[in-house]
């Protein structure tokens, strides 16, 4: 029976009986929510008052084939309907906004195919602290800390050899030796300081170089080169350039209203076609490349050129909430393309929101995800600078970070 349990749930629950500070927990398989049987459920939420929150986290039975990160934990009441609700929220997550999430990485990291409906969750309470994931790379281990949302002043996810604690390096080494395996852990410290362990992953398996780093290298005594190669990269690119397809969407409302020149006629579902278009190439460029970058270019604020497109028709109800609707999509297509990407171009308006799995999860060890940017005191001279030397999707770029960590970008 335990080998049918999820890895997170298998492992909590081996934790738990490990006497490690786990929380309590249970485990709601995809067949309770189907049969509508919850009264395991119900007993365990019975020992909270009515107004405490859980958080449900994804526990699908496939899931540890997946990155990290790659399904939803949602807070939630404490009720069975808060968790219905939050499975729901999880499995439609994961159908809509982690799509190409999941396409990527049953392509590139051959992860298998799966059925959503297969979700089970895990129901745990919710403790308000800082996220802290820990893992050991090559002979020591590292600590990243994640925000702690219940601070007004927040500050960037970072990461250290040496934890705020040392019982926390202590607490991990115990964990990963009574495991028997190469492990990530997850830990929340309350705002009392007390640590719970809330996730452990298997990660023996991952093929990473940067493990193997400190075994295979030998060092020598001194190089003579031409070219010098610091912190480098290389990446096909992908142009967004919105203010472009805002325009395209305008010059089509146009011909809708007022009609073309050549007298042929443009109709809802040319302008629809056009914004699915747009789509299909991210997610094309999405899947032909396992990493990528995205440049974003603008030169005036596209929200305003959202607005004009967006009530262009409004004089056509008919079909100007089909326009509303596809534009409003587009939106969160561009985010899901936009989350796929390990190195953003970008103002610095611009930035990456980075959650514990993004900024430190066991697979960014060999990429990392880079956000590079231009200060908007030299916006309008970074961007004459791009179309003068003519960067464009397809092209593939050089990211190159020098000793004062200044970038530089340029097409190879």
């Amino acid at each position: 029976m335990e080998k049918m349990l999820p890895e997170k749930a298998r492992l909590l629950a081996l934790l738990k009986q490990g006497n490690f500070n786990v929380p309590d927990f249970i485990y709601i398989p995809a067949e309770d929510f189907e049969k509508d049987s919850f009264k395991e459920l119900e007993d365990f939420l019975g020992r909270f008052s009515d107004d405490f929150k859980v958080i449900a986290r994804s526990a699908h039975p496939m899931e540890e084939y997946y990155k990290g990160g790659t399904f939803d934990s949602l807070e939630t009441y404490a009720d069975i309907g808060g968790i219905k609700y939050a499975r729901k929220r999880i499995i439609k997550s994961a159908r809509k906004a982690k799509k190409l999430a999941i396409m990527r990485q049953q392509i590139f990291n051959n992860a298998p195919e799966l059925k959503l409906d297969d979700m089970g969750v895990i129901v745990m309470p919710f403790i308000s602290g800082a996220s802290i994931m820990a893992k050991m790379v090559g002979d020591h281990w590292e600590f990243g800390y994640s925000m702690d949302r219940s601070h007004k002043v927040q500050r960037d996810p970072y990461i250290t050899n040496t934890p705020h604690d040392i019982k926390l390096l202590h607490m991990s080494q115990e964990i990963q030796a009574f495991l028997g395996f190469r492990c990530e852990i997850e830990f929340i410290v309350s705002t009392t300081g007390e640590v719970f362990v809330v996730q452990a992953k298997d990660i023996s398996s991952i093929d990473t170089r940067a493990f193997k780093d400190s075994e295979t290298r030998i060092k020598l005594d001194g190089v003579r080169r031409i070219r010098r190669r610091r912190n480098y990269r290389e990446r096909p690119l992908f142009v967004m350039d919105n203010n472009a397809f805002y325009l395209e969407v305008i010059s089509k409302c146009e011909d809708i209203v007022l009609g073309r020149e050549d007298g042929e006629k443009t109709t809802i579902e040319d302008l629809l076609s056009l914004i699915r278009g747009y789509e299909r190439d991210m997610e094309e460029f999405a899947i032909w490349h396992e990493r990528y970058a995205v440049l974003r270019l603008s030169t005036r604020d596209p929200k305003e050129l959202y607005q004009v497109a967006n009530h262009y028709l409004d004089e056509y109800p008919e079909i100007h909430g089909q326009l509303a609707k596809a534009l409003h999509t587009n939106l969160y297509q561009m985010d899901y393309f936009l989350a796929e990407a390990d190195t953003l171009i970008a103002k610095d308006k611009f930035r990456i929101n980075l959650c514990s799995h993004d900024a430190y999860g066991i697979d960014t060890l060999r990429n990392p995800v880079w956000s590079v940017y231009w200060n908007m005191d030299r916006h309008d001279e970074v961007i004459k600078s791009f179309f003068r030397l003519g960067f464009k999707t397809g092209d593939t770029i050089a990211v190159e970070i020098d000793p004062d960590e200044k970038p530089s970008v340029h097409k190879l």
